[in-house]
């Protein structure tokens, strides 16, 4: 499915997303703040998956939705001027000193693992949201990450919100 809206300022793109309850509460988020969302497959469900659907309840045909069978089918859609921002838990620029530009991509990856070194080295740069509560490099005496739907809400937000959108 190729992507819809191909001059939109921002859109989202989650990187081969597994919880469908996830994907179904990112895909509301977008349809509120009118960003398209690219699935990058493999998914770890079926799109038209009960829980999913659940989760996005009526909103699905306000969803502007893609699906991408890998990472460059997505890359290869892309408009030129867009940059591929990976939003990471480490190893980014804080989210309050990101200068974010029309075209970007806020990129997500798996629940459980997270983006892949191949694909983090392929974004134009990294996204962090910082957790004063944050636990430490071992996993230990703070949250180890935000659930992946608040991390991208946050993040559609900010972005939103700087780049004039509303």
């Amino acid at each position: 499915m190729s992507l819809p809206c191909p001059e939109s300022p921002l859109r989202v793109a989650l990187y081969e997303p597994r919880i469908p309850p996830n994907t179904g509460n990112i895909a509301r988020t977008c349809a509120a703040f009118q960003v398209p969302l690219a699935l990058v497959e493999p998914l770890g469900f079926s799109i038209d998956d009960r829980h999913l659907r659940r989760a996005g309840l009526d909103y699905w045909p306000h969803v502007q939705l893609s699906t991408h069978s890998d990472f460059s089918d997505l890359c290869g859609q892309l408009p030129a001027r867009s940059r591929i921002i990976g939003c990471s838990r480490y190893g980014g620029i804080a989210l309050p000193s990101f200068d974010f530009q029309a075209g970007d991509v806020l990129l997500f990856g798996r629940e459980d693992t997270g983006l892949p070194d191949p694909v983090r080295e392929r974004c134009s740069e990294l996204l962090t949201i910082p957790m004063p509560g944050a636990a430490n490099a071992y996993g230990q005496g703070g949250v180890r990450s935000l659930n992946l739907s608040v991390a991208c809400a946050i993040a559609v937000f900010s972005a939103g919100s700087r780049l004039g959108m509303w």
